[in-house]
């Protein structure tokens, strides 16, 4: 046998496909933080508590895992054409986006950003899944691409508000709207379905608890639970943690709007390292070593908190960079360590879990930052995170199971 991949493993034109699905990912992923930018303006014009700001984020978690849960059980993505799906759920995260410019007091945009999550969970995986039916060789690079363009997207609104510093706040709800309808046009005119198409994966709750008693998919969950303590808290509250530092006098790049994109969106660097490092040096150790990385930063950068400004940058970039790097891989990870008939129910427990676990974190750090006085040292509570997930990563490499991974890469 011929060790060259037979024509039809490698579809004609997967990169424009790849490149199309990226830049939709990024377009509707803009909406995901969009209130989350503007908490400072939110807060003063709404009069709003810090508690009720964090659930302005944490109502488009909720609505995202129980969107994922319903889709799945339901097997939308199945039933559905990919490509349609994603265009209609991208034209209604952009209408509940849209919502927000009618200023509905709180209540009403709590329903609306609940309604955003659930309109992105059938976006985001089937994203997934429509990537993958263009790709057989490579699917490990190309999910590094759509995760950097996860990450990119979730920048932007900070991006959308440094620009428009001392313009009204709704200049970022219109930008993240027109962004996410881009995305729409995107997937219902400019992309099909690749080739490589699968068979159902779907979530089947008999399954969860054989699922679960898998040692090997146990520990790579456990990884991924570590991963999220850390990450959506980060990104949701970076910058908060920014606004205090510029009262501190430490304003790198000009405002705190500008420092949080760079630092989230840094994170584009990281998914493409990852990917590229878990290919040579296999997931365990390129997850482990992302997290302590991360978890170096999040117990360091209270230190420079108040300065110097090139240190904060410096920290705070590695951590931008090393707090998303590792996200692919565990995903990567579950499908090749669990049976493949259970693929489909392991990788909504992970990712349901893992979303539903960022709830309470979020909700937590504003608590947290009160009681310590101020963000300075709110983040050495995400530390147990990477420490218990890079725990869990090495000992699932120091397994004979995990052989299975990465074509024999630990």
């Amino acid at each position: 046998m011929s060790d060259i991949p037979a024509p039809a493993q490698i579809a004609k034109g997967r990169w424009s496909a790849l490149t199309l699905i990226c830049l939709g990912v990024v377009g509707a992923m803009t909406c995901w933080f969009s209130a989350t930018a503007i908490l400072p303006d939110l807060i003063r014009d709404w009069s709003l508590t810090a508690g009720q700001a964090g659930w302005l984020t944490n109502a488009v978690q909720i609505g995202f895992v129980l969107g994922a849960l319903a889709a799945s059980l339901v097997n939308l993505p199945d039933i559905v054409r990919l490509t349609r799906l994603i265009a209609v759920s991208a034209l209604l995260a952009a209408g509940a986006n849209a919502v927000l410019l009618l200023e509905p007091g709180f209540a009403g945009a709590v329903v609306a950003r609940f309604a955003t999550g659930v309109a992105l969970a059938g976006l985001y995986p089937p994203a997934m899944k429509l990537m993958a039916t263009w790709f057989v060789r490579g699917r490990g690079l190309a999910m590094g691409f759509l995760i950097a363009g996860l990450t990119l997207g979730s920048s932007m609104p900070h991006l959308f508000r440094a620009l428009g510093d001392g313009v009204d706040w709704r200049i970022v709800v219109i930008c993240s709207t027109l962004a996410t309808l881009s995305s729409a046009v995107i997937f219902g005119a400019l992309v099909r379905e690749g080739p490589h198409g699968f068979g159902r994966a779907t979530f089947d709750p008999r399954q969860a608890i054989e699922v679960l008693r898998s040692r090997p998919v146990f520990l790579a969950n456990l990884g991924y639970f570590g991963h999220m303590w850390e990450l959506y808290a980060m990104w949701a509250w970076f910058l908060a943690f920014a606004g205090a530092a510029a009262q501190a006098g430490s304003t790198p790049f000009g405002s705190p709007s500008m420092f949080a994109f760079v630092v989230v969106a840094s994170g584009v660097v990281g998914c493409v390292l990852g990917g590229a490092l878990s290919d040579r040096i296999g997931r365990c150790l390129t997850t482990a070593g992302m997290m302590v990385f991360s978890g170096c930063c999040a117990a360091l950068i209270g230190f420079a908190f108040d300065g110097p400004a090139w240190l904060l940058v410096v920290i705070a970039v590695i951590w931008g960079i090393s707090i998303i790097g590792d996200s692919a891989q565990f995903s990567a990870a579950v499908t090749e360590l669990a049976k493949p008939s259970l693929v489909g129910t392991a990788l909504t427990l992970q990712v349901s879990i893992g979303f539903a676990l960022t709830v309470f974190v979020i909700w937590l750090m504003p608590h947290v930052a009160a009681v310590l006085g101020g963000w300075q040292w709110a983040f050495l509570v995400l530390l147990p995170g990477p420490v218990v997930g890079a725990w869990a990563m090495m000992r699932l490499r120091a397994m004979d199971e995990a052989r299975n991974l990465s074509g024999g890469r630990r």
